[in-house]
């Protein structure tokens, strides 16, 4: 009953309003319907249904919106309701691992603190990767406890297969959670020691061929009858993954985190990054404590009590083995998010999150179970006092959301601490609602204001905004997600002809928010578009996106995501429009690569080749280039 009214809960929670963040992230959406069109374009992930170059991660998030999108229709409801299943699962299943070492409480505890983590009730309801990596990270936990009971084979080969599929949702990202299956089974695991070695191994070639069928299909597939492999320089799955979504995300690692990263984008003025910096401090920042910090502190000191008081037991004691699972999967995957210095958005945080909501529901029910002990209690009561104090920091960084809210938990924490300290049965019951209230408060508030307002363009933040601290003079982002658009394209010479950063330089604007595109502009890109393979040709696969959303016709992503990648090259571009295949070009403000850059792109050379060739007008402020005119 109880597991049932939790993912009922859930469910209407992360149903509700659910299409007011229409196609999400339009870089993937676009991807979405190409899937939905043709098959090739779905198995590997294009941007286009003619199979230009593909979006800049392995494609398997892709798949099931893909599927929901070819049985029920494409729209927003078909792309995003796979994410609210995946976010149900992901409940569930954190709730059977809990569950059954620590006890129904526990895992109710643990699924409830999941389902309202504020990042975690953005990204099942968006359409980014994200949502398929959490459940098959809590899928590999689940399979490893399930070895650590038993030894068998199967289950560290179950355990390989979760995390190398997970790697064709995210790509090295599903990593963050190896060091802590196979630690936990070379502590923790019943067979000897050069068993468990050998039965790791087994896991790790399951990983490898769990991930490695696609990657050796794709990669062998002929190159010349497949899309080029976005977000790479070579049209290489493993450069993709080693460069792009790999070396280049960590950076120079535990520096201040303005380093240049991929897509091109520059340092900022004043040593400012679109990164953030990087440092032990990361996950309270104002822009990323709203969305996970809010139970960290508890957890650490839950965690540590919770495995004190396993004491002596035995090394296969399995309740130690969970806690040191979803211990070190979260103390690893915290230490990586705050010192990485190279690409990192705040909605990374939610492979963070099952780990903090496991040890939260585990560690309170092992520490119930003891607080008969002073210090026990005193431990209890010192997570209280954390939650708390977190809670008043973060919710100060907002002053005009519920203002309120920060008092009433200080006064909450006072009841609890006092009732868990002083063990009387008049106030247990007053002690455990006061912790609920004061754990689960501030983060709900979070994710109510989630819930109920729209999120869209490529980086989406749960919560009330707190701005962009990292951008030049303090701007901030205004309300919606929004961050303020590029200024209208000089129609001479495609660059941009206002907007930009404070005090004249680039705009910092990613190149991943969307845009609307006139109805005068759609009726012309729509007008005899199926004479033509791509209605229009534009540079950066966002810009591309929007367009072909709107249309329902091709559009050819010149240089993938940001613009920088060498596909189509100028030569191929001049054969398909020799070939009349492509109707209009589309001036963009990623047409050098990301703003700011001064590489020579295949993009720019596009851009200049058509600028000099065709006449240019301006239809609603986009600067129109008709390639099929003499």
């Amino acid at each position: 009953m109880g597991l049932a009214l939790l993912l009922v809960g859930t469910a209407a929670a992360y149903l509700w309003n659910l299409t007011a963040n229409g196609w999400g992230n339009t870089f993937y959406a676009a991807a979405v319907q190409a899937g939905s069109k043709s098959w090739k374009a779905l198995f590997f992930g294009s941007s286009d249904w003619p199979n230009t170059i593909t979006v800049d991660k392995t494609p398997a998030s892709l798949w099931p919106m893909e599927l929901s999108a070819r049985i029920f229709g494409f729209g927003s409801w078909s792309i995003l309701m796979p994410q609210v299943l995946f976010g149900l699962a992901s409940v569930a299943l954190l709730w059977a691992c809990v569950r059954r070492y620590f006890g129904p409480v526990a895992g109710l505890g643990a699924g409830l603190v999941l389902a309202l983590t504020p990042v975690a009730a953005l990204m099942f309801r968006f359409n980014n990767p994200d949502a398929l990596l959490v459940l098959l990270m809590i899928a590999a936990v689940w399979a490893m406890l399930r070895a650590v009971e038993d030894g068998r084979w199967r289950w560290l080969v179950w355990c390989g297969l979760f995390v190398g599929f997970g790697f064709l949702a995210k790509q090295l990202q599903v990593l963050l959670v190896v060091p802590a299956l196979a630690l936990t089974y070379l502590v923790a695991g019943p067979p000897k020691l050069g068993k468990r070695i050998a039965q790791l191994f087994a896991a790790g070639v399951a990983m490898i061929v769990g991930a490695g069928w696609w990657v050796l299909v794709a990669q062998l597939w002929p190159a010349d009858s497949r899309p080029y492999f976005g977000g790479s320089q070579h049209n290489s799955i493993v450069e993709l993954t080693l460069g792009y979504n790999g070396l280049d995300r960590l950076g120079s690692f535990g520096s201040n985190g303005s380093s240049s990263g991929p897509g091109g984008w520059p340092d900022m003025p004043g040593g400012f990054s679109p990164w953030g910096h990087a440092g032990i401090t990361r996950l309270f920042t104002a822009s990323v404590g709203g969305q996970i910090a809010w139970l960290i502190p508890a957890a650490l000191v839950l965690l540590v009590v919770s495995i004190v008081l396993c004491g002596k037991a035995a090394r296969t004691d399995r309740r130690r083995a969970a806690l040191l699972l979803f211990g070190v999967w979260g103390l690893v995957t915290g230490l990586v998010f705050s010192f990485m210095s190279g690409i990192f958005h705040e909605y990374y945080t939610v492979a963070l999150a099952p780990a903090v909501a496991a040890v939260v529901g585990a560690g309170s029910a092992v520490l119930w179970r003891d607080r008969d002990r002073l210090w026990v209690r005193s431990a209890l009561a010192v997570s209280i006092v954390l939650t708390a104090v977190t809670a008043w920091i973060l919710l100060a960084r907002m002053p005009d959301f519920v203002p309120w809210l920060r008092w009433v938990i200080a006064g909450g924490a006072v009841v609890a601490v006092l009732g868990v300290l002083v063990q009387t049965s008049r106030l247990a019951y007053a002690a455990v609602c006061a912790v609920l209230f004061v754990g689960l408060a501030a983060p709900t508030a979070y994710a109510v204001d989630t819930l109920q307002s729209a999120h869209g363009g490529s980086i989406p933040k749960a919560g009330p905004q707190t701005g962009l601290p990292w951008m030049p003079g303090g701007g901030g982002m205004p309300p919606g997600n929004e961050i303020p658009p590029f200024g209208e394209l000089d129609a001479e010479s495609g660059t941009e002809a206002g907007g930009g950063a404070p005090g004249g330089g680039p705009g910092v604007k990613p190149p991943g928010e969307a845009t609307e595109p006139s109805s005068r502009l759609v009726a012309l890109l729509t007008a005899n578009a199926r004479s033509y393979t791509w209605v229009a040709a534009t540079v950066g696969s966002t810009a591309a996106a929007d367009y072909q959303l709107a249309t329902d016709g091709a559009v050819m992503p010149i240089g993938g995501f940001s613009g920088g990648d060498p596909a189509p090259t100028l030569a191929q571009f001049q054969n398909y429009v020799s070939q009349g295949r492509i109707h209009y070009y589309l001036a963009s403000a990623f047409a050098n690569g990301a703003p700011g850059s001064s590489t020579t792109t295949e993009g720019t050379k596009i851009t200049q080749w058509v600028r000099d060739h065709y006449r240019a007008v301006e239809v609603d402020g986009v600067t129109v280039f008709d390639l099929t005119a003499e």
